[in-house]
């Protein structure tokens, strides 16, 4: 249902807040139109970046809504993350993503009730696409956070007559092996994303054409790099360009990535403001600390486009 495969980098993006944590949707314009200056052609809004389980539903889709508004006419195209723990929620969320003109859906499994066995995972994706008919539909696949760690090969074997728009996997999931298994599955009919952005290097030595993550937000060039490398057979600048990535993602995750990573953003003109509780945010002291050493690493010109 979409180009297949998905190629290049999918933004994973930033919900947008003011300072007193309320959102901020003026800013989505400037976000759309950064990540098309830095050469990203889809944005991925309203998932694990975007702070999804930290939304309300009216918040989601003034989001989506937002989002459609700012890219219409554009290059740029929007998948919209729908999951949550309650499916009606989320089978809403599904269709006003459809209604609005999104190029896909995608959701995670929910995460408090979970879903046991491939059986009850298909159910539940196969209610959320259902609602979307018309919309490719991605499994977002991120055991690390929803505690669903199941076989996505298995998954694949399972959804053929069950979810005739299901277009593939976005794969934040360290088993490189199943990463292949799926990559490979039924002769690639599927896109599998890769979503470690600080292992960009080694997907694409696996196979992955396309990825979703959220240092693509201010850091694509760097990417576009590691890309342009792999396809030279350059490993060394390809190497050399990862390192790089895996000492910014480093360096964020020191003080507490999400809220660092949306203080880079502000450093870029692009003011999404703090994370919302639980999620914490860098002091004045850190955002000048973590500043400096950016710029002490070279990042600055590292993402010059």
């Amino acid at each position: 249902m979409l180009p297949h495969p998905i190629t290049g980098l999918v933004a994973a993006t930033h919900t947008p807040f003011h300072p007193d944590g309320s959102l901020n949707l003026a800013v989505v314009e400037t976000q759309a139109a950064h990540l098309l200056a830095s050469g990203v052609k889809r944005a991925f809004i309203a998932g694990t970046t975007g702070e999804s389980h930290s939304l309300s539903l009216a918040e989601r889709r003034a989001l989506t809504e937002r989002w459609m508004k700012f890219t219409e006419g554009t290059e740029l195209k929007v998948i919209v993350h729908v999951g949550a723990n309650c499916l009606g929620d989320v089978c809403e969320l599904a269709a006003h993503a459809q209604e609005f003109g999104a190029e896909a859906i995608s959701a995670l499994a929910p995460s408090y009730f979970k879903p046991r066995d491939i059986a009850s995972l298909v159910d539940c994706c196969a209610e959320i696409a259902g609602a979307a008919p018309e919309l490719p539909f991605f499994f977002y696949d991120i055991p690390g956070f929803t505690g669903v760690s199941l076989s996505m090969p298995q998954f694949l074997d399972a959804v053929a007559d069950r979810i005739p728009n299901l277009s593939g996997i976005k794969f934040t999931n360290p088993d490189g092996m199943m990463f292949q298994q799926c990559l490979h599955h039924q002769d690639g009919a599927f896109s599998i994303l890769w979503g470690t952005d600080e292992c960009l290097l080694a997907g694409l030595a696996l196979g992955a054409t396309g990825a979703v993550g959220s240092t693509y937000n201010f850091a694509a060039p760097l990417y576009h790099r590691i890309m342009a490398a792999f396809a030279a057979n350059d490993f060394e600048k390809g190497r050399f360009e990862q390192k790089r990535s895996v000492d910014l993602v480093a360096r964020l995750a020191s003080i507490g990535y999400m809220g660092a990573a949306k203080a880079v953003m502000g450093f870029l003109g692009v003011p999404v403001g703090p994370a919302r509780l639980p999620q914490a945010n860098p002091d004045k002291d850190q955002i000048t600390s973590l500043r400096a050493d950016l710029e002490e690493m070279g990042f600055f010109d590292w993402v010059r486009v």
